[in-house]
């Protein structure tokens, strides 16, 4: 286990981990519920390139969000009926208390009724209303330069972060994302998206493809 985490926590199984994912949200609900907070919030990962496109492209596991840590709480309070259960190397903290959650970054909500997982909750690091990469901290931006919305309002993680995220794992669903979206990248996106692969993932296979 990551000496920086607390002890504690069970390893997570995949086999019951997607069982327990069968009730994941869609974003429109955590959009209605999350209407009028100050925390500048999005919607990431795959459901964000989703969002970016208009339309559903295939089948996602979870829904995840993402809100600078010192907002995480009022987006806790929008949900008192669920519980939390912090995330980190593997391992899983139900309940998660102050200092498993000043150690980890994933939170999952749970439904205590039947143990099912409905969204996970990135705590973001961040300067005041600056975002900062958790993989390079070099790299900041202002969050209303990283988050767009849809048409009827829902907050979404723009494509060129969701993509750098991604990048990391390069696993087959990224890069069929990778691969679906980038026909609506245009020259400004894929430029952001081409230096920060070379100052994180120098080398990275996507930057040949990003430069056709």
């Amino acid at each position: 286990m990551n000496d920086s985490l607390p002890r504690g926590g069970v390893v997570l199984d995949e086999d019951e981990l997607d069982a327990r994912w069968t009730d994941a949200w869609r974003p429109e609900q955590v959009a209605e519920r999350l209407d009028a907070v100050s925390a500048p919030w999005c919607v990431a990962a795959g459901w964000a390139l989703d969002l970016f496109r208009g339309e559903q492209s295939r089948p996602h596991g979870d829904l995840e969000i993402a809100v600078p840590a010192a907002g995480f709480q009022e987006i806790r309070d929008r949900f008192p009926e669920y519980a939390c259960d912090a995330v980190g190397s593997g391992r899983i903290w139900a309940g998660a208390g102050t200092e498993v959650l000043a150690a980890t970054h994933q939170t999952w909500f749970r439904d205590p009724a039947n143990g099912r997982f409905l969204f996970d909750v990135f705590r973001e690091p961040h300067d005041g209303g600056t975002w900062i990469c958790r993989r390079d901290e070099t790299l900041r931006l202002p969050y209303d330069r990283i988050i767009e919305r849809t048409a009827d309002g829902i907050p979404y993680l723009v494509p060129e972060l969701v993509l750098l995220f991604k990048a990391k794992a390069s696993r087959p669903k990224d890069q069929a994302d990778f691969e679906g979206i980038l026909s609506l990248l245009g020259r400004v996106r894929r430029a952001r998206l081409s230096g920060w692969l070379e100052r994180i993932h120098p080398g990275h296979p996507w930057l040949a493809e990003l430069a056709c």
